[in-house]
Parts: C-alpha cells; sequence; structure tokens
C-alpha cells in the first residue's frame, strides 16, 4: 500500500486534465461536431490550457502504468471514482456548476466505495 500515491496522483492529473479542458472550452465557446469543430481547430491549437491538459494526461497515463504494474487492476480502478467526486466539487468551486444534495449524497458514498475497496487489500 506504500505506493498508493501513484493510483491517487494518476486520478488527481486526470481530473486537472477535465477542469482545463472545460476552462478552455469556457473560453473558446460552445461547438458542435462538423463545421464548428472546423472553425474552432485554430483556437484549440493555440490555447495553451488544452496543451496543458495533454501534457496531464500524458503523466496520468505515465504514473497509471506504474501503479498497475503494482497493484491489481479491479483495486486501482475504484480510486477512479475520486476523481468523479474531485470534479465535481472544482466544477462547483470555479466554474459555478450546480451543487444539490443529491450530488453531495453522491460524493459521500463514492468516498465510502473507495475506502471500502480501499481497506480490501
Amino acid at each position: 500500500m506504500k505506493d498508493i500515491w501513484l493510483i491517487l496522483v494518476s486520478v488527481l492529473l486526470n481530473a486537472t486534465a477535465q477542469l482545463l479542458i472545460r476552462s478552455a472550452m469556457i473560453n473558446i465557446g460552445n461547438i458542435t461536431i462538423g463545421a464548428d469543430i472546423i472553425k474552432a481547430l485554430p483556437s484549440m491549437a493555440l490555447n495553451y490550457k488544452l496543451w496543458l491538459a495533454m501534457l496531464a494526461f500524458g503523466l496520468s497515463v505515465a504514473t497509471w502504468i506504474v501503479a498497475l504494474s503494482k497493484y491489481e487492476v479491479s483495486f486501482a480502478y475504484s480510486f477512479v471514482a475520486l476523481g468523479f467526486a474531485l470534479i465535481t466539487v472544482c466544477g462547483y468551486i470555479f466554474f459555478n456548476e450546480s451543487m444539490s444534495q443529491l450530488k453531495i449524497l453522491g460524493i459521500v458514498l463514492i468516498c465510502l466505495g473507495v475506502l471500502c475497496v480501499g481497506k480490501s487489500l
């Protein structure tokens, strides 16, 4: 269990990438598949947040590879659920996204579920 930080770092990097993408797309604007995406490509290609997101994804995959060399995938993957909880809270804090009692309950249940799986090793 001493290398569990690898799993947590991978989840944190993945969540960071998601938040960077959301932030970038708020600035770029709403796009749809088709002509809109073609028009948005130059803006997306020059957006530093999207580049940072790709870097965070890459680092997340690298740490995930190392983590899976040490842990069962059924154990490690349960921690990915923490990303859902983290994204929900960060979306509320940074992007003024909605937060309901049901979402809070979901976050609590996710954390309890990860705790149960974490104790199984």
